[in-house]
């Protein structure tokens, strides 16, 4: 073979499945339409947000590269949900956009054990059985024999993109779709769907009266998303918020006929949490208004992104509701909304080790699966590129538990239950978030991406060291009084916190001020934990009833044809991830019980 693995893509996700490959050991290739845009943030130039910050802080901890590249590239950081408990407090960071983009290469480049090569992917080569991968065809006729391949082509596997009477085959304005390998898949028996997302203008800066919109500033103290960064400090730039009236939704209304979203030319299904702006006045008409984000692309350009004013409407109707925005009355568009439509995978063709039932050696990751946001997008790349390698070890495959990530929540909900719209992760998604705090995601995860070969010895004596300064702190705590009580003993109470115990031990201002919240929240918490955790035992116990992965469900007796045809399509690994099946009754699992224990 040429290679060990081969990367088809060069976005987040890609980024991760090739970086972790060559970090364990095998030589791997990195295919790409253009090499300029590995990386590149197309829509939003943000990272994190709420359960998003949470994936980024795990994929950091198994040893990726995304907190590492928007800790160096931020000009904005915040903690999202401050004033609600820490289960779902997440952190959020504006990135500059062009130095992410750049750092993101530069890194690949310089990784040893990894080539990257520009050409698009149009097949994918197989053995003589055609159900095991063994390589790719790209479109200029040259052939890439490997072991395994890593599939993450985002927005551009045919795709499309819609501004009003306009549409253009694009995976984004100004760079080409991959044309080809969707109709290939199709051919092969992979279910293949469309979906569809959008991204709002870019206005100049200069154009702007900010004066009219309330100033966003970030937070004053900045905390990394990287567990090998101990802190930022670096200069922040404000955002700015503005709102949608009454004139900007009338504009919208009299013009939704042109609206490709509307008139039937787009048929795939668009982000139902991330609504473009038609949809909002057409979903929600009792709201006088809607928030828009003014956020800064970069500190070395003038474009704006307006955050909530994603649409396909034709350039001369975003120009005019645009204009009738107060901030934005003067603004100069310097490139148009538009929406994008695109091929995807059916998740439930997946293993969750992210392998395809369809064709083995084949791993797929991101937007082909169906997801939506960055941070979805590289925690899954992360997870196809280790288990690929440990597919070529001849190892059990990686797979991540719900109780212990947001990737595994990601991952089971895709193949257990697939989707029919671009899936977002949300805290409430999560069973057990009170144990899936970002803050603690390197104390879930740091030994695992060590024990795969991906997380450095640096990591692992990082972890060491943060879980030594948590015990040496609470010892010190447990043999210190405050106010007649044991000082840990005091912590439990809800008015006194760490910096409070500070002014009578100030020995605690000796250790980082997040060894201090983490052990600081260990307290407080902890029985809530402890009840959580008596819920993760149960949970364990039906994911360690193990279904045969030939298990013959026409045997068994006196399940209902709905439930015994979705267990067939899913083929579940355990009893657990069967009872998460849609359309499963509660009654089948426990005639399917029965009958495995027998």
């Amino acid at each position: 073979m040429d290679y060990d693995v081969i990367v088809i893509g060069g976005g987040h996700a890609g980024i991760e499945a090739c970086l972790a490959s060559a970090r364990i050991g095998f030589r791997t290739l990195l295919i790409t339409q253009s090499l300029d845009a590995i990386g590149r943030l197309s829509c939003n130039p943000a990272v994190g947000g709420l359960a998003k910050g949470n994936l980024v802080r795990e994929t950091d901890a198994l040893g990726g590269q995304m907190g590492l590249l928007i800790d160096a590239t931020m000009i904005q950081f915040r903690i999202l949900n401050r004033r609600r408990g820490p289960a779902v407090q997440a952190p959020r960071a504006q990135a500059d956009k062009f130095s992410y983009s750049r750092l993101a290469k530069e890194t690949l480049e310089k990784q040893s054990g990894l080539e990257l090569f520009m050409d698009t992917v149009i097949d994918i080569l197989t053995d003589s059985s055609g159900h095991k991968a063994c390589g790719v065809l790209t479109q200029r006729g040259i052939k890439f024999t490997s072991r395994a391949v890593v599939l993450t082509t985002g927005t551009f596997m045919e795709g499309r993109i819609f501004i009003g009477e306009y549409d253009h085959s694009a995976g984004r304005l100004g760079e080409e779709a991959a044309i080809g390998l969707g109709t290939a898949l199709r051919q092969k028996g992979f279910t293949v769907g469309r979906l569809k997302t959008g991204t709002p203008a870019r206005v100049r800066m200069s154009s702007l009266h900010t004066d009219r919109m309330e100033r966003q500033d970030g937070d004053e103290e900045i905390v990394p998303f990287s567990f090998m960064h101990e802190k930022i400090d670096r200069p922040m730039v404000p955002c700015w918020i503005t709102y949608t009236n009454e004139r900007t939704h009338e504009i919208i209304r009299s013009n939704m006929h042109r609206s490709p979203l509307y008139g039937g030319k787009i048929v795939g299904k668009g982000p139902r949490y991330c609504p473009s702006i038609e949809d909002k006045v057409v979903r929600f008409p009792e709201r006088p208004r809607h928030q828009v984000f003014v956020e800064p692309e970069g500190i070395g350009t003038e474009e704006m992104y307006l955050n909530g004013l994603s649409t396909s409407l034709p350039e001369d109707v975003q120009q005019d509701f645009i204009h009738s925005i107060d901030g934005l009355e003067d603004a100069v568009v310097m490139r148009p909304a538009y929406a994008v439509e695109y091929d995807y995978l059916d998740p439930i063709q997946l293993k969750p080790s992210l392998e395809s039932k369809v064709m083995e050696n084949l791993f797929v990751a991101g937007q082909t699966n169906g997801t939506s946001g960055y941070e979805e997008a590289a925690c899954q790349g992360l997870m196809a590129g280790i288990n690929a390698c440990q597919k070529l070890k001849g190892d059990k495959p990686l797979v991540l538990k719900r109780t212990e990530a947001y990737i595994g929540v990601l991952i089971d909900d895709l193949v257990t239950m697939g989707t029919k719209e671009p899936y977002r992760m949300f805290t409430s998604r999560a069973e057990y978030r009170l144990n899936l705090r970002h803050d603690t995601a390197d104390e879930r995860l740091t030994r695992t991406g060590y024990s795969v070969g991906l997380a450095s010895e640096e990591r692992l004596a990082a972890l060491k060291k943060k879980t030594e300064d948590i015990e040496s702190l609470q010892e010190l705590l447990h043999h210190r009084g405050y106010q007649g009580k044991n000082a840990l003993e005091a912590l439990k109470r809800p008015e006194v916190t760490m910096d409070e115990l500070a002014r009578d031990i100030p020995e605690i201002t000796i250790y980082p001020k997040g060894t201090r919240l983490q052990l600081e929240l260990k307290v407080k918490y902890e029985g809530y934990i402890s009840r959580q955790d008596r819920q993760v035992d149960r949970f364990t116990k039906l994911e360690g009833i193990r279904i045969p992965e030939d298990f013959d469900y026409d045997a068994v007796d006196g399940i209902s044809s709905e439930s015994r045809e979705k267990l067939k399509a899913v083929r579940p690994e355990s009893i657990g991830q069967a009872s998460r099946i849609s359309g499963v009754r509660t009654s089948d699992i426990t005639v399917l019980l029965v009958y495995l224990r027998k």
